[in-house]
């Protein structure tokens, strides 16, 4: 019996390495997932499409008059896509590298840096080794519920900036905590992320 605990020993020693081998890739792979907000698109301000238009002017007597008439009801409503552009830096050429499944993605959107509305994803996203993906986030909100104290060219101004011909992210914050799988199991990022624009975080 003694004989054997030399053995057993060796093989348990071999777990824990193999364990916390698979814990070091799996915490590697979570930490290298990177993430960068991409384009706004689909923009919908009061049921307008604003793609098309940069400033207040280019709205036709039939826009202005919907707008006016939002606004004086003490709304703006909004819709768009937020496409986030989810990184997995892994090299392919790697023993180690996986693909990244990304199964929960809770966030809040900041415009402006101010704190408007929360979502999640509505399913699982595979992130390949080497690639960027997509992951398009639908949002619809109320613009004045959270800037109707700035005014109707405030409002419109700012969603031209968002959505218009020229739009961008720019004034736009995504703060998200990513959860991935793992032969672990679930593991989350140890705090928020804040996503923007300018680079892949």
């Amino acid at each position: 019996m003694k004989k054997r605990i030399p053995y057993i020993s060796a093989v348990l020693m071999l777990l824990v390495a193999i364990s916390g081998c698979s814990v070091f890739n799996a915490i590697k792979n979570i930490s290298q997932l990177k993430f960068k907000l991409g384009t706004v698109g689909n923009f919908q301000l009061n049921g307008i499409n604003i793609s098309n238009k940069s400033k207040l002017q280019d709205f036709n007597a039939g826009d202005l008059l919907k707008l006016t008439s939002a606004f004086a009801n003490n709304k703006m409503p909004v819709t768009f896509t937020l496409n986030v552009e989810a990184f997995n830096p892994n090299a392919s050429t790697s023993s180690t590298a996986q693909d990244i499944v990304l199964v929960s993605f809770p966030w809040r959107l900041l415009i402006d840096d101010v704190e408007t509305i929360t979502g999640n994803i509505g399913s699982p996203v595979t992130v390949p080794v080497s690639k960027t993906i997509i992951i398009p986030i639908e949002a619809q909100l109320d613009l004045f519920r959270f800037f109707g104290d700035k005014g109707y060219d405030k409002i419109i101004n700012l969603a031209l900036m968002l959505g218009g011909s020229s739009g961008s992210a720019t004034n736009i914050k995504l703060v998200a905590t990513p959860t991935i799988n793992s032969v672990l199991g679930r593991m989350t990022y140890p705090g928020e992320l804040t996503i923007i624009s300018k680079e892949f975080r």
